[in-house]
């Protein structure tokens, strides 16, 4: 297991390597310049100061290997745009609102998503069962910027029950968490439906049938705690997503969140804050990855053993 988990790091190493050399020159051949675009363009000798400066007049992969050993000392570097902010201290402006629509859309996603999906399979082939699966394939299938816009149209312009835009009270993060919400709720009851149906049709559930255990004490025990085995899968691209933000929910509903900040950052060409918040979510959607796997072949025997030999 050790040996297992040390390929997977060493695995994700390279992987972040080679995403960082990939959104590197990405980024710098994005079209337009720094200090052209965006609010504030300089021309003249002030632009060429600054581009000396910040090194851009440096071929392009000492630039990179500048980047590579900052990036080794966790240094992002600095905005361009606000020269006296860090990378990190920029991200850490947005983070606090992302992180919060994230967390509480985990906390009302996740349980409700695993006991719809229960449910669901309980209820087989019922009306309940044709309509949740319906309910969460729209979940999942309609972008979510779609759904804030008919939120926003219907509940908080129409009916005038929620505000439209802003941040700063409780009722500014409803629209948002249930614009938020429906995709990974839809995700996890249709994978646990599936999950169930699985469990149940397996040898060790007719056993505890034929044993004579009560139907509450197989569905519990054997059929819902071997179902959510699979389920920890999810985890991996979930948990990144919801916590690094979403750029259409955060402009739809003037969030200042990671997602405003990135916006910015793409229309003012602050190449430093572009690519540190795509390697924070390539990072972060790595470690829960490797974590989710983990956690899967710990838990489910079968493909410890598997993998272990």
């Amino acid at each position: 297991m050790t040996g297992y988990i040390l390929g997977r790091l060493l695995g994700l190493f390279f992987s972040v390597l080679a995403i960082s050399l990939i959104l590197f020159l990405a980024v710098r051949w994005l079209p337009g310049t720094p200090w052209i675009e965006g609010e504030i363009p300089l021309t003249g000798s002030a632009r060429d100061n600054m581009i000396r400066k910040y090194g851009l007049d440096e071929p392009v992969w000492k630039q990179y290997a500048k980047y590579l050993w900052n990036l080794s000392h966790l240094d992002l570097g600095n905005s361009y745009i606000y020269k006296t902010d860090s990378v990190w201290k920029t991200m850490a402006r947005g983070w606090p609102a992302t992180a919060k629509i994230g967390a509480i859309t985990l906390l009302v996603s996740i349980p409700l998503g695993i006991f719809i999906g229960v449910v669901a399979s309980l209820k087989q082939n019922s009306i309940f069962d044709y309509a949740m699966t319906l309910t969460a394939t729209a979940g999942i299938t309609v972008p979510n910027f779609a759904v804030a816009v008919w939120l926003v149209l219907f509940v908080a312009i129409y009916l005038d029950l929620t505000p439209t835009q802003g941040w700063g009270t409780w009722q500014h993060m409803i629209l948002p968490v249930i614009a938020y919400s429906l995709a990974p709720l839809g995700l996890v009851a249709r994978f646990t439906r599936v999950s169930m149906l699985e469990a149940m049709r397996s040898d060790y559930v007719r056993t505890a049938r034929a044993k004579g255990l009560n139907e509450p004490t197989v569905v519990v025990r054997h059929i819902f705690k071997n179902a959510l085995i699979p389920i920890i899968t999810l985890f991996g691209p979930l948990l990144p997503n919801l916590m690094t933000g979403s750029i259409f929910i955060e402009q739809t509903f003037a969030i200042p969140g990671l997602g405003k900040h990135f916006v910015t950052s793409i229309f003012d060409r602050d190449y430093p804050v572009i690519l540190g918040m795509f390697m924070l979510v390539a990072v972060l959607f790595g470690l829960t990855y490797v974590i989710s796997d983990i956690l899967y072949t710990w838990a489910d025997p079968r493909v410890r053993l598997t993998r272990g030999s």
